[in-house]
């Protein structure tokens, strides 16, 4: 994880597009996940099951990010950390990526013990991750595509996206990222201690996206670039978990 976000480092370096960084975290996360479920020793079954999870959000994640990206697309969290950070800008990303390997060796501590897990597979507690997983893929999917779609309608330039799942959660693509995480340790808890450690995964997930790196710094660059439209939308529509939107006060 820490030579693979090094190269996500060198090729932010090299094409001063910060969007790759997030491109390859993902595909990095995947490659962990698969090299995890490679040397774990658990059912069979469940091996397969969880590696096909894995792969799938990896590719389904980092091609995303990477057709965003070449599109032309520029992160502004990483935008604005980058100015913020001037002449030390280099050294303090590299750091920073590297922070980013340590998460996604959580993520892929959970994807191991998921795979080590000895029990037969399916449980019915592994069903209900299946799907858990599934229907996580594809909610982050559906609301990826539909913020695609209004990016690219006129209203896009000053206003904020209240489509489809939009309507419910201001973020419903990293609600349905920590949810995807939540399936693994269902798949792992078992009869050993260690397979707890799998929690660690969707309780940093949640915490990065909702506490630290993911609606903060984005909901900060939408008040300054929408001003009073994106404060009333936070009046109206949660910020993370989808539930009934709010009936505004008339004053």
């Amino acid at each position: 994880m820490s030579l693979l976000m090094a190269g996500a480092w060198a090729l932010q370096r090299a094409t001063g597009s910060s969007g790759w960084i997030d491109t390859v975290w993902s595909a990095s996360v995947g490659v962990g996940g698969i090299t995890a479920v490679i040397l774990a020793a658990g059912d069979a079954h469940r091996r397969v099951a969880v590696a096909a999870l894995v792969l799938v959000w990896s590719l389904r994640l980092a091609g995303h990010i990477g057709l965003r990206t070449r599109g032309g697309g520029e992160d502004p969290r990483y935008a604005k950390l980058i100015e913020e950070w001037g002449s030390a800008a280099s050294f303090r990303l590299f750091v920073f990526l590297q922070i980013q390997a340590v998460a996604a060796f959580v993520l892929v501590l959970a994807v191991y013990l998921a795979a080590g897990n000895v029990t037969g597979f399916p449980r019915l507690v592994d069903c209900l991750a299946i799907v858990i997983a599934l229907g996580a893929l594809l909610g982050e999917a559906i609301s990826d595509a539909q913020l695609s779609a209004f990016r690219k309608s006129p209203e896009a330039k000053t206003g904020v996206c209240e489509t489809g799942l939009w309507r419910y959660s201001r973020h419903p693509n990293y609600f349905f990222e920590w949810l995807f995480w939540c399936s693994f340790p269902l798949l792992a808890i078992h009869g050993q201690a260690v397979s707890w450690a799998s929690l660690a995964a969707p309780a940093m997930m949640y915490w990065l996206l909702v506490h630290v790196s993911g609606i903060p710094p984005l909901e900060d660059h939408m008040l300054k670039s929408r001003g009073e439209k994106f404060r009333a939308l936070q009046k109206r529509v949660n910020a993370f978990f989808p539930g009934p939107r709010k009936i505004e006060e008339t004053p």
